[in-house]
């Protein structure tokens, strides 16, 4: 079995056949959430939550606070000489963060260091995959790049790991925007109550060509359809609904409110588990409590071995 870790959408379907490490990048959401650290500690819980409410085992997965890690910043460390800065800061994934947050000449240097702490991450784990969006492509690129230099300087010693995408490799907003961002209020949340998503619903992006329920509409780039083809599981439906659109036939409305009832149709189950682990907060915390536990024994394991290739370890 190789080790995995990554993103939600393939978690679920490939528990039952990797060594999966979960990570709860806390140390990563400081670098931008800095002045307000509770806002971070206070989702740490609410990440576990959603996890296990979509799906992931605890007794299949591994769930890991990152600061919990010390070799995963000790790594870091090591890595940041692997690269230099200007090839970071080309990073498009950097640069599109950085713009998408206005951080301008303000932007921490921790931030922009995010593919040298990916870096760490992945290979502290030893993973083989990482599933992520098309927008972390970049990322996983960068971070084989960090890996094929330790090796060519060190001897063969990190594993290179390849990307996973989904069939849905990013979705767009809410609003339109190419990214759904919990930071853009433009998002769906796993705990949002039945109203709270047939609102959210109704609010959606459309065709903004189409001004009257008559007029022949566009699927393509369309948020609603994107988002049918993600969540709705009655494909005859999906594609009745379209060649209506196309033909000027269905209207909005329609189409927005069978969206609505097939998420909602999706997050029941998932909200059920939720608060049912919510209302036990000690499992919460032997969820993580193992998890860091499993963590350690896996991570120091790959910090004495790059420690060993890089002749660091010290027997004092």
């Amino acid at each position: 079995m190789g080790h995995f870790v990554g993103s939600l959408a393939n978690r679920v379907k490939l528990q039952d056949e990797y060594e999966q490490f979960v990570l709860i990048a806390d140390v990563q959401a400081l670098t931008d959430n800095f002045t307000d650290p509770q806002k971070v500690t206070e989702s740490v819980r609410g990440l576990v939550l959603d996890y296990v409410a979509a799906g992931i085992d605890p007794e299949k997965s591994t769930i890991v606070v990152q600061s919990m890690i010390p070799a995963i910043a000790e790594l870091n460390v090591y890595y940041l000489n692997l690269v230099t800065l200007n090839r970071v800061l080309r990073n498009p994934t950097v640069k599109s963060e950085i713009e998408q947050k206005g951080l301008g000449e303000s932007v921490p240097a921790g931030f922009a260091m995010y593919p040298v702490s990916q870096a760490a991450d992945i290979t502290a784990f030893e993973a083989d995959l990482v599933p992520v969006g098309d927008d972390q492509l970049p990322m996983i690129e960068q971070t084989r790049e960090i890996v094929h230099k330790f090796n060519t300087l060190y001897g063969e010693t990190l594993k290179e790991p390849k990307a996973l995408l989904g069939d849905f490799p990013r979705l767009v907003g809410l609003d339109g925007k190419a990214k759904m961002s919990k930071s853009m209020g433009n998002s769906i949340y796993l705990s949002d109550s039945e109203e709270e998503v047939n609102k959210k619903v109704r609010s959606m992006y459309t065709d903004p060509t189409r001004l009257r329920p008559t007029d022949p509409g566009h699927v393509e780039g369309n948020p609603v359809f994107i988002y049918h083809d993600a969540f709705n599981p009655n494909k005859e439906e999906v594609a009745d609904l379209k060649e209506r659109y196309i033909a000027g036939t269905v209207g909005d409305v329609e189409v927005k409110e069978k969206l609505a009832i097939a998420i909602n149709g999706m997050l029941t189950p998932m909200r059920k588990r939720m608060a049912e682990l919510e209302s036990d907060p000690k499992q919460i915390e032997e969820i993580l409590r193992k998890g860091v536990e499993k963590g350690k024994e896996v991570t120091d394991a790959t910090l004495a071995k790059v420690k060993e290739a890089m002749k660091i370890n010290y027997k004092f």
